[in-house]
This record gives C-alpha cells, sequence and structure tokens, in this order.
C-alpha cells in the first residue's frame, strides 16, 4: 500500500470539491491488481489506522495537491500536428490541413510515432483519460491502443468513419468501414483499460447507408462508446440540413439512425435549440464542450444556463486540432471566458470548482464512469496528478495568498498550464 501526505482534491456526489489541506491518500491494489483508492481525508483522523499495516509505504509533498487526473471527453489525436494551423474557418481547416495530414496515418509506423508522442503529451499535461478520434484507417487505431496501453492508461477511441463529402486518402467504404469497426471492437474494447467508440466524423461525411450500420453496431454492442460532432457552426447545419431534410435537426440526425444513447458523446453542441437540449437530456447523451477550439474556429459559445436547466450530462474537451492545447488549465480558463461570454447567450460567471468538475468527475459522469475514474474516493481508480501551486514566480506568489479553496483553484486555471503538473500517475496492475 502507498499512502501520500499532501493536500487534497476530490469530488462529492453532487459534484462539490471536498478538499483537506493535510490529507492522507491510500492506493493499493484490490483482487484483480488494479491500483485503487483505499482512503482519502484527513491525516489526523486516518493516519494511526493506515501507517500500522504492514509493508506501507509513505510518500510525503509538502507544498503540493494531489488531485484526480484529468479526463479530456473529446480530442483527434491524429491533429497533433495540425495544432496551431490558420485557416479562415473550420470547413477550410479541414480541407487544408486535416485532411492532408490524417491521410499519412494508413502507415502503422507512423501513426505508432504521433501516438507515442501524443499519448505522452497528455500524461505531461495530467490528462489520465481520453475519448479520442482516431482516422479512417484500422491501424490508426491499432496504433492508439497500443501505446495507451504500453503505459496502462485509460484510452477510449474509435476509427472513423467517413465514405463522402472526404477526399481519397481519407474516405472510407461503407461497407468495409463498419466491418473494420465491429472487428476492432472485437478486438480492442475491454481489453485492460480500453475501451471503442463507433465514431462518425459528423453527419455530413457519412451516408445514411453508413450511419444507419453504425447504429445497428451501437444497437448490437451496448456497452461501447458512440463520438461525433454536432452543431459546431452555422454553415455545417444548413450543410446538414441539405443532405438530411427529413430531419428535425442536425442533433435529430444521429437520433434517427439509433446513435444517441448513454455513453454516446456529440463535441461542440452550441447551436442546439431546446428540444435538442430535452433530447440530448433523455437519452442520456454528453456533450463535450471545447471551447478553445470554438475560439479559435469562431464557431460559437456554449451556453450552460440553458444546458443546466435541461439537465444535460456535460464535460470539458480540449479537441486538438482545433483546440489550442494540451493542458486542461487552458481549457478550464477558456470555458471560464466562453460562460461570461454575454452577448450571444446569457453570460455566467462558472465558479473554479465547476469548472475543474467538469474536467475530472463531471467528464467521468459524461461518459457512464462516474466513481470509477476521474476522482480520488474510495473504490476509484488511482488515476491522480501532482500538482506543483508555486511552479511559477507567479503562481507562488498568488496561491500563497489564497484564502480559500476558490481563490487557490481560480488562481491555477488563470494563470496555470503545463507547469503545474510535477508529475501523472495512472492506476495499473501490479
Amino acid at each position: 500500500m502507498k499512502i501520500y501526505r499532501s493536500a487534497l482534491l476530490r469530488f462529492a456526489d453532487d459534484g462539490q470539491a471536498v478538499y483537506d489541506s493535510d490529507a492522507l491518500l491510500a492506493i493499493a491494489p484490490d483482487a484483480a491488481g488494479v491500483q485503487r483508492v483505499v482512503a482519502a481525508g484527513n491525516w489526523q483522523a486516518l493516519a494511526d489506522q493506515y501507517l500500522e499495516r504492514e509493508g506501507v509505504q509513505v510518500i510525503h509533498l509538502p507544498g503540493k495537491l494531489l488531485a484526480p487526473g484529468f479526463v479530456d471527453l473529446h480530442i483527434h489525436y491524429p491533429q497533433t500536428d495540425v495544432i496551431g494551423a490558420p485557416a479562415p474557418g473550420l470547413l477550410p481547416w479541414l480541407e487544408n490541413y486535416t485532411f492532408p495530414h490524417e491521410s499519412r496515418f494508413h502507415d502503422r509506423e507512423y501513426a505508432d510515432g504521433v501516438a507515442d508522442f501524443f499519448i505522452n503529451e497528455l500524461l505531461r499535461n495530467g490528462v489520465t483519460t481520453a475519448l479520442a478520434f482516431a482516422t479512417s484507417h484500422p491501424a490508426s487505431v491499432d496504433a492508439i491502443m497500443t501505446a495507451a496501453q504500453k503505459r496502462s492508461m485509460r484510452m477510449i477511441a474509435g476509427k472513423v468513419l467517413q465514405d463522402r463529402n472526404s477526399p481519397e486518402g481519407v474516405r472510407d467504404d461503407t461497407e468495409q468501414g463498419l466491418i473494420d469497426t465491429e472487428t476492432l471492437i472485437q478486438r480492442w474494447h475491454g481489453v485492460d483499460r480500453l475501451g471503442y467508440a463507433i465514431t462518425p466524423r459528423f453527419a455530413p461525411t457519412s451516408t445514411p447507408e453508413q450511419l444507419r450500420g453504425a447504429g445497428e453496431l451501437a444497437a448490437r454492442y451496448g456497452d461501447v462508446w458512440i463520438q461525433s460532432h454536432v452543431a459546431e457552426n452555422l454553415d455545417e447545419i444548413a450543410w446538414v440540413k441539405e443532405l438530411f431534410p427529413a430531419a428535425r435537426s442536425y442533433l435529430a440526425v444521429y437520433d434517427d439512425f439509433g446513435l444517441m444513447r448513454e455513453r454516446a458523446v456529440y463535441a461542440h453542441s452550441i447551436w442546439l435549440d431546446e428540444t435538442d437540449r430535452q433530447l440530448m437530456h433523455d437519452t442520456r447523451s454528453a456533450a463535450a464542450i471545447s471551447p478553445t477550439s470554438n475560439q479559435f474556429l469562431a464557431s460559437g459559445y456554449f451556453d450552460y444556463l440553458k444546458a443546466d436547466q435541461a439537465g444535460m450530462l456535460y464535460g470539458l474537451a480540449s479537441d486538438v486540432g482545433g483546440g489550442m492545447s494540451f493542458s486542461p488549465f487552458r481549457t478550464m480558463q477558456a470555458a471560464y471566458v466562453v460562460g461570461r461570454e454575454g452577448h450571444a447567450k446569457q453570460g455566467q460567471s462558472l465558479s473554479p470548482q465547476h469548472l475543474w468538475w467538469q474536467h475530472t468527475a463531471g467528464a467521468a459522469r459524461a461518459l457512464g464512469l462516474q466513481g470509477v475514474i476521474g476522482n480520488l474516493q474510495p473504490g476509484c481508480e488511482a488515476d491522480l496528478v501532482v500538482i506543483n501551486p508555486g511552479c511559477t514566480p507567479l503562481l507562488a506568489r498568488k496561491t500563497a495568498q489564497a484564502r480559500n479553496l476558490e481563490e487557490l483553484l481560480f488562481a491555477m486555471i488563470i494563470l496555470g498550464d503545463d507547469r503545474l503538473i510535477e508529475q501523472t500517475i495512472v492506476s495499473q496492475a501490479k
């Protein structure tokens, strides 16, 4: 058993932060050898009970903060080298940068190189779980799953389905794409800490036949995830209306093909109406909020108030490479700004606790993994980060003046980046 002594952040079931400035976090393998949280709480209250046990290793981390590993609810690993590419909007960005780059992922050796870098970058930034797009090439899925498996990381990923309105090199065949998807589900889903996501890129790049087949696979494999994009910008919505004139809305296209249920995650979800939000709630589908990407591509602003009124599930996502950073702190910064925006919607000031929850326990709930990841309550898998609140001179000065948890968390959200992450620890078999 390992026992950590430091400040500790975790979350109650209602999303409220639980904080101890001097805490004990005990971690030990379960019957299957998976490292889990055994105890978490005040050091004085728990120390005598756990320090007496045989074989205990105590790790003191004065001045540091232990927190749950971050969960990135939407990211494109093949776009690692597309981040920072200039473009006037989403569709030109796809055409000029993303599709040409993704066409290279038929080469397994090339895919392996990007996947290794991508996983290392996630872990360097404190991200211990990601829901990731691969490309339309099966080799790209094998590469990311292998890279995550080597590091005992929880990864959910899928081969992109896109059988129309896509250039040669990334466009797949309708039937073969579905066959490949089922083969990859059987190869990877549920292996170690890996999960599979059925992944139509977005409605305009799949024929009705492909979407119908994806829905049939979703019905056949009820515990796999589903991921796609929806209602990211107005041009995209107009295009969907032309391609699917019978659908009530862009979101309804996915529902019409059986692609909305628990464990379905739709990136962006900006331009939804009241009926759409109710559909998200009723189907237990979730929104992946991607604020740096939405700012970069001028897509719009996620409406937190209306999402909360509808009882929607949601969590934060980097959306690299449309997103501007792998760092959860950069994402939380942008989410705060998006929340405050009050011209296109009603503005609000999101609390630091809520922002942090969205990138940890809230994102885990959106994935249907509440109580498994994204938290450091007893029973959770032991994915955690060691944070140094004094990692830069400005942060050291600011966090030293924090009078309460809100001020401490907010200082790190607004002033922080990857330098805050001193160490990332993933749950793994002993």
